[in-house]
C-alpha cells in the first residue's frame, strides 16, 4: 500500500527530479572523494557543503509549496519549524562534544558552564542519543504546527490574517530563543560541533555523507508530497485552495484536511533544518527571523507556486544567486532580490517552471496535467 502511494505521484516531472537527485547522489561523492584535487572535475568539500545547504533550503521550499501552492495557506513563519528542527539536531551535536569543550565539563555545554548553570535542563535529557534527536526533529515542529493549526483553522482564520499570525509566531520564537535563560545558547546559539554518530563532522567523508543524506531526504519528501497531491486528499486540498466555502458546504471537514497538510509540511521543514545544522556548523535565533520565511516564499514564487519541482528549482537558483551577488555586489543584493520577486509576480505568475510549461505545452502532441495547470483562486483574473 505504501509503495502504491509513492508510485501514484510519479509522473514525468517527478521522474526528472528524482533522476537529477540520483545523479547528484552518485556524482558528487565520486567527484569529491575519488577525483584528484588537481582535476577540473574535482569538487571541494566547501562546494559539497554549499550544495547541501541549497538542497536543505529546497526541502524547506518544497514543504512551503505543499501548503501554499496546493492548500492556499501562505505561511510567513515556516522558518520557525526549520529552526526548531535545527535546534533539535544542534542539541544532539552539543551533547556529543562531552569533555572536549573549552571548560571540559562532560555533561554541560560550554555556554551553560559560562552562565553558571549547575545541571542540565530537563528538556535536554535524551539528546545524547541520535535516535531520540531524530524523533524530536519530527515531533517538536509537528506538535507546534498541530497546536497552532488546530486553534487557527478551527477559528477559521484565513488569508492575510493567517499569514500575519504565522509571522508573529516565528517572531515570538525569535525573541524567546534570544534569551540566555531559555537554555539554548542565547544570541550565539549552538556551535563548535565535533562529531555526529561518532564520526568527525569536519571529515571529507562525513561531509559527503551529509550531502547524500540531504539528497535522500529531499527525494523522499518529494515522493511523499507528490503522492499526497496525486491522491484524493490532494484533490480536496486543491479544491480547498480554490473554493473553501463550497468544499465545506459539500460536507468535508476542511479544517482537518488543512491541519494534516500543515503538520506534514512542518515536519518536512524540521527535517530540512536538522540536515542544515551539521553542514553549516551553527544554529542561532537568526534562523527564526521573519525575513527567512519571506525569502522562502520568494523561492517558491520564483520557481513556480503549486509545482513542487518549481519550489526546488527556485530555492536552488535564488540561493546560488545570493551566494554570488552577496560577494560581488553586497549593497545591491537585497534590491535585486526584491526586484526579482516583483518581476516574477507581475510577469511570471506561475514562476520559471510555469513559463517552461507554457512553452513546452505549445509543442505538437503535448498535453498538460490538469492539476499542474490549475490556477490558484487568488491569481484568477488578477
Amino acid at each position: 500500500m505504501l509503495l502504491r502511494f509513492f508510485l501514484m505521484g510519479l509522473d514525468r516531472k517527478a521522474g526528472i527530479v528524482l533522476t537529477i537527485l540520483a545523479i547528484l547522489a552518485v556524482a558528487v561523492p565520486v567527484m569529491t572523494l575519488w577525483v584528484p584535487a588537481d582535476s577540473p572535475f574535482h569538487l571541494s568539500v566547501f562546494t559539497v557543503s554549499l550544495l547541501g545547504k541549497y538542497l536543505c533550503f529546497a526541502l524547506l521550499a518544497l514543504a512551503l509549496d505543499l501548503v501554499w501552492g496546493y492548500c492556499g495557506i501562505l505561511s510567513l513563519g515556516h522558518a520557525a519549524f526549520f529552526a526548531i528542527g535545527g535546534y533539535a539536531m544542534g542539541m544532539y551535536l552539543m551533547r556529543q562534544i562531552g569533555p572536549r569543550g573549552v571548560y571540559g565539563n562532560p555533561v554541560l555545554p560550554d555556554f551553560m558552564v559560562f552562565l553558571n548553570w549547575k545541571e542540565l535542563p530537563w528538556y535536554w535529557l535524551g539528546f545524547d542519543q541520535f535516535w531520540f534527536a531524530a524523533i524530536m526533529v519530527l515531533v517538536v515542529p509537528g506538535a507546534l504546527a498541530f497546536a497552532f493549526g488546530w486553534f487557527a483553522f478551527r477559528s477559521r482564520v484565513t488569508g492575510v490574517y493567517l499569514s500575519i499570525i504565522t509571522q508573529a509566531l516565528t517572531f515570538a520564537l525569535l525573541l524567546a530563543f534570544f534569551r540566555n535563560d531559555m537554555g539554548f545558547g542565547g544570541n550565539n546559539g549552538l556551535t563548535d560541533f565535533k562529531d555526529i554518530l561518532g564520526y568527525d563532522i569536519q571529515a571529507d567523508t562525513t561531509r559527503v555523507a551529509l550531502f547524500v543524506a540531504t539528497v535522500v531526504a529531499l527525494a523522499l519528501s518529494y515522493m511523499i508530497a507528490s503522492g499526497v497531491i496525486a491522491s484524493k486528499l490532494g484533490k480536496v486540498l486543491v479544491a480547498l485552495r480554490d473554493a473553501e466555502s463550497r468544499v465545506r458546504f459539500m460536507g468535508y471537514d476542511t479544517e482537518s484536511y488543512k491541519l494534516f497538510a500543515w503538520t506534514l509540511s512542518a515536519c518536512m521543514a524540521g527535517v530540512a533544518g536538522a540536515l542544515y545544522v551539521p553542514q553549516v556548523g551553527i544554529i542561532n535565533p537568526s534562523e527564526f527571523a521573519p525575513a527567512s520565511s519571506i525569502e522562502a516564499v520568494i523561492w517558491v514564487a520564483v520557481g513556480g507556486r503549486g509545482t513542487l519541482a518549481g519550489a526546488i528549482l527556485g530555492a536552488v537558483l535564488v540561493n546560488m544567486g545570493k551566494s554570488y551577488f552577496t560577494g560581488a555586489l553586497p549593497e545591491l543584493w537585497l534590491f535585486a532580490l526584491g526586484g526579482l520577486f516583483v518581476a516574477v509576480t507581475l510577469f511570471l505568475p506561475k514562476g520559471l517552471l510555469g513559463l517552461w510549461g507554457q512553452l513546452t505545452a505549445k509543442l505538437p502532441g503535448r498535453k498538460a496535467s490538469p492539476l499542474s495547470n490549475a490556477q490558484p483562486a487568488d491569481q484568477k483574473g488578477a
